[in-house]
Protein backbone atom coordinates (compact mmCIF):
# COMPACT_ATOMS: atom_id res chain seq x y z
CA UNK A 1 0.00 0.00 0.00
CA UNK A 2 2.88 2.34 0.83
CA UNK A 3 4.34 1.91 -2.66
CA UNK A 4 1.02 2.78 -4.30
CA UNK A 5 0.68 5.91 -2.17
CA UNK A 6 4.23 6.90 -3.08
CA UNK A 7 3.49 6.34 -6.78
CA UNK A 8 0.46 8.61 -6.60
CA UNK A 9 2.39 11.23 -4.65
CA UNK A 10 5.20 11.15 -7.21
CA UNK A 11 2.73 11.69 -10.04
CA UNK A 12 0.88 14.58 -8.41
CA UNK A 13 3.90 16.31 -6.85
CA UNK A 14 6.17 15.94 -9.85
CA UNK A 15 7.41 19.00 -11.71
CA UNK A 16 7.10 16.93 -14.89
CA UNK A 17 10.86 16.68 -15.36
CA UNK A 18 13.17 13.72 -15.04
CA UNK A 19 14.92 12.93 -11.79
CA UNK A 20 18.59 13.73 -11.47
CA UNK A 21 20.73 10.95 -12.92
CA UNK A 22 23.11 11.39 -9.97
CA UNK A 23 20.42 10.60 -7.37
CA UNK A 24 20.52 6.81 -6.83
CA UNK A 25 17.39 6.94 -4.64
CA UNK A 26 15.45 8.27 -7.63
CA UNK A 27 16.55 5.48 -9.98
CA UNK A 28 16.79 2.35 -7.83
CA UNK A 29 13.67 0.45 -6.76
CA UNK A 30 13.58 -0.16 -3.00
CA UNK A 31 10.95 -1.54 -0.65
CA UNK A 32 9.87 2.05 0.07
CA UNK A 33 9.55 3.31 -3.51
CA UNK A 34 9.09 0.35 -5.85
CA UNK A 35 5.95 -0.28 -7.86
CA UNK A 36 5.17 -3.07 -10.25
CA UNK A 37 3.81 -1.97 -13.60
CA UNK A 38 2.04 -4.51 -15.79
CA UNK A 39 1.72 -3.32 -19.38
CA UNK A 40 -0.55 -4.88 -21.99
CA UNK A 41 0.86 -4.25 -25.47
CA UNK A 42 -2.08 -5.21 -27.69
CA UNK A 43 -1.13 -5.87 -31.32
CA UNK A 44 -2.89 -4.05 -34.14
CA UNK A 45 -4.34 -7.21 -35.69
CA UNK A 46 -5.35 -5.40 -38.88
CA UNK A 47 -1.69 -5.44 -39.97
CA UNK A 48 0.84 -8.28 -40.40
CA UNK A 49 3.51 -8.81 -37.76
CA UNK A 50 6.39 -7.84 -40.07
CA UNK A 51 4.78 -4.40 -40.61
CA UNK A 52 4.33 -3.93 -36.86
CA UNK A 53 7.94 -4.90 -36.15
CA UNK A 54 9.20 -2.54 -38.88
CA UNK A 55 7.19 0.31 -37.37
CA UNK A 56 8.52 -0.44 -33.89
CA UNK A 57 12.07 -0.42 -35.28
CA UNK A 58 11.53 2.93 -37.05
CA UNK A 59 10.07 4.48 -33.90
CA UNK A 60 13.02 3.29 -31.77
CA UNK A 61 10.98 0.98 -29.55
CA UNK A 62 13.56 -1.80 -29.35
CA UNK A 63 16.28 0.68 -28.42
CA UNK A 64 14.26 2.59 -25.78
CA UNK A 65 12.24 -0.14 -24.06
CA UNK A 66 12.80 -1.25 -21.41
CA UNK A 67 14.78 1.75 -20.14
CA UNK A 68 18.09 1.15 -18.38
CA UNK A 69 17.76 0.51 -14.68
CA UNK A 70 14.17 -0.74 -14.85
CA UNK A 71 13.82 -4.39 -13.86
CA UNK A 72 11.87 -6.69 -16.17
CA UNK A 73 10.00 -9.11 -13.90
CA UNK A 74 8.25 -10.96 -16.73
CA UNK A 75 7.64 -10.58 -20.46
CA UNK A 76 5.19 -12.93 -22.18
CA UNK A 77 3.43 -13.23 -25.49
CA UNK A 78 -0.30 -13.69 -24.96
CA UNK A 79 -1.49 -15.36 -28.15
CA UNK A 80 -4.23 -13.41 -29.89
CA UNK A 81 -3.61 -10.36 -27.70
CA UNK A 82 0.01 -9.24 -27.87
CA UNK A 83 2.60 -8.94 -25.12
CA UNK A 84 2.31 -8.57 -21.36
CA UNK A 85 5.30 -7.03 -19.59
CA UNK A 86 5.70 -6.55 -15.84
CA UNK A 87 8.35 -4.10 -14.66
CA UNK A 88 9.65 -3.18 -11.19
CA UNK A 89 10.68 0.45 -10.95
CA UNK A 90 10.79 3.40 -8.59
CA UNK A 91 7.50 5.31 -8.60
CA UNK A 92 9.42 8.39 -9.70
CA UNK A 93 10.14 6.72 -13.09
CA UNK A 94 6.52 5.86 -13.93
CA UNK A 95 6.11 8.90 -16.20
CA UNK A 96 9.36 8.09 -18.02
CA UNK A 97 8.21 4.56 -18.87
CA UNK A 98 4.82 5.86 -20.02
CA UNK A 99 6.42 8.47 -22.31
CA UNK A 100 8.78 5.91 -23.85
CA UNK A 101 5.83 3.74 -24.82
CA UNK A 102 3.79 6.70 -26.07
CA UNK A 103 6.67 7.75 -28.31
CA UNK A 104 7.83 4.35 -29.54
CA UNK A 105 5.05 1.75 -29.26
CA UNK A 106 1.87 3.59 -30.20
CA UNK A 107 0.63 2.69 -33.66
CA UNK A 108 1.87 -0.87 -33.49
CA UNK A 109 0.33 -1.49 -30.07
CA UNK A 110 -2.59 -0.24 -28.01
CA UNK A 111 -1.39 0.02 -24.44
CA UNK A 112 -2.96 -0.60 -21.04
CA UNK A 113 -1.12 0.10 -17.78
CA UNK A 114 -1.75 -1.49 -14.39
CA UNK A 115 0.42 -0.13 -11.55
CA UNK A 116 0.44 -2.51 -8.59
CA UNK A 117 2.46 -3.29 -5.49
CA UNK A 118 3.97 -6.46 -4.09
CA UNK A 119 1.45 -8.15 -1.78
CA UNK A 120 2.99 -11.63 -1.66
CA UNK A 121 4.46 -11.44 1.86
CA UNK A 122 1.23 -10.02 3.31
CA UNK A 123 -0.99 -12.55 1.52
CA UNK A 124 1.17 -15.53 2.47
CA UNK A 125 1.38 -14.37 6.10
CA UNK A 126 -2.42 -14.09 6.26
CA UNK A 127 -2.73 -17.58 4.79
CA UNK A 128 -0.23 -19.07 7.25
CA UNK A 129 -2.04 -17.41 10.17
CA UNK A 130 -5.40 -18.72 8.95
CA UNK A 131 -4.27 -22.35 8.62
CA UNK A 132 -2.69 -22.50 12.10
Amino acid sequence: MTALVLACAALFNSDGGAQSAGDPAATTPTADNAVLLTIFLKHDQSRPLNELNAQLERQGYYKAFPPAGVEVVSWYVMMGIGQVVTLRLPASRLREVNRILENTAWGAYRTEFYPTYDYMAVGLAAHEKAVQ
